[in-house]
């Protein structure tokens, strides 16, 4: 019996359209950005008028006894202030197509260059903010700044992966009363980053509630004071960002766990808002934790943990952790070399830095203003 096939080349072949296009997460700090005099990340829009880089100016609290009936002339009090320098630089990014091609395409590539560039920026403006927070804080501009040949460099300040030891150490010497390495102030080596690092271990050191409420005391004590997110009948609220072992481990722990079980509200759409259920924040005793899963990608510290585990940073934070001044809001650009209308280009550009905020004391130590950070074990699931 001779059944005939299909000649290759008379079988249908559909085209879809509609792309399939990688995921990109956007950016989760989003919530907590803002002009506002209370947000985390301070937009700060001056730049636009002109110039690469601000002085932002940061004003300490009166610490003075004052005075009672005696003359207050000749005792008052000399103001606390400092002037903080943030720098921007450029972030450009572009695709080319040919006329010749698209209209060989099954699908519009021109319709989906533009969303592409905007996650492309927003993406972008998550991971450097992420390693801001991580930086070392400087008063000398980026070291990349304005360098073409590797795309510039928005982040101020030390980036962690090109800091010395001897810049962590001095990092560690001024900040000392808002670092926490692991779950207890004794792992703390002084003056010795390193070592101090090596103390965090697998058992005692993951992100949990206790772990998270000694680093909001460790907040609230801190000189110069660290201002609270949010302050509602006198309660205080604190965010803060983990990385997504570290978020595991506090969603884990039984302390947390018997909080969400026992304690969020069970009626309407409790289930919608419950943790336990759903994906999204955890709260506890006025400290929102979010999920960065970018944090362990882009700040985990690789073996430098006791037995050569990994250690991420968690950023605990209140009003003005980081700066992020704009020269330029994003803006869409377009090619014009286009050899006679065949090639067509479509870009974006922008400018702006991220900075994380710090005020030098009277010893010359540079102190970051708004937040508190901790070290914890960063461990990988099996």
């Amino acid at each position: 019996m001779a059944i005939t096939a299909n000649n290759a080349n008379n079988e249908v072949i559909r085209w879809r359209k509609n792309v399939m296009r990688e995921y990109r997460r956007g950016n989760l700090f989003s919530p907590y950005m803002g002009e506002g005099p209370t947000s985390i990340i301070q937009l700060v829009m001056e730049p636009k008028e002109g110039g690469d880089q601000i002085n932002i100016p940061l004003i300490g609290r009166l610490k003075g006894p004052g005075v009672s009936t005696g003359p207050l002339t000749g005792n008052e009090e000399k103001l606390d202030d400092y002037g903080m320098r943030a720098w921007v630089d450029w972030s450009r990014n572009a695709v080319l197509l040919k006329r010749s091609q698209l209209r060989k395409n099954s699908y519009e590539q021109l319709e989906i260059v533009r969303p592409l560039l905007t996650e492309w920026g927003k993406g972008n403006q998550r991971d450097e903010i992420v390693l801001a927070f991580d930086s070392l804080p400087s008063e000398s501009p980026p070291a990349n700044l304005g360098n073409d040949t590797v795309g510039g460099q928005r982040v101020n300040g030390v980036l962690y992966s090109a800091a010395t030891t001897a810049q962590k150490n001095t990092y560690l010497t001024a900040n000392t009363d808002r670092i926490l390495f692991g779950s207890a102030t004794g792992n703390t080596v002084a003056g010795n980053f390193a070592s101090s690092l090596a103390n965090v271990d697998s058992t005692n050191d993951r992100l949990s509630v206790a772990l998270l409420l000694l680093l909001k005391r460790i907040a609230r004590k801190a000189d110069p004071g660290i201002t609270p997110y949010m302050v509602e009948d006198g309660r205080e609220f604190f965010v803060t960002f983990a990385g997504s072992n570290a978020f595991r481990d506090l969603a884990a722990d039984p302390v947390m766990v018997a909080a969400n079980r026992d304690a969020r509200a069970r009626e309407g759409s409790a289930m919608d808002k419950n943790p336990l259920f759903q994906d999204g924040d955890l709260i506890y005793r006025g400290v929102i934790v979010r999920e960065i899963p970018e944090i362990d990608t882009l700040a985990t510290k690789t073996g430098v943990g006791a037995s050569s585990i990994n250690v991420a940073p968690v950023f605990f934070c209140g009003q003005n952790s980081l700066a992020m001044p704009w020269g330029q809001t994003p803006r869409p650009t377009e090619r014009k070399e286009d050899d006679y209308g065949m090639l067509i280009g479509r870009g974006v550009e922008m400018v702006y830095g991220v900075a994380k905020t710090f005020k030098k004391d009277t010893s010359g130590n540079l102190k970051q203003w708004g937040m508190a950070t901790a070290y914890v074990a960063s461990i990988d699931d099996a």
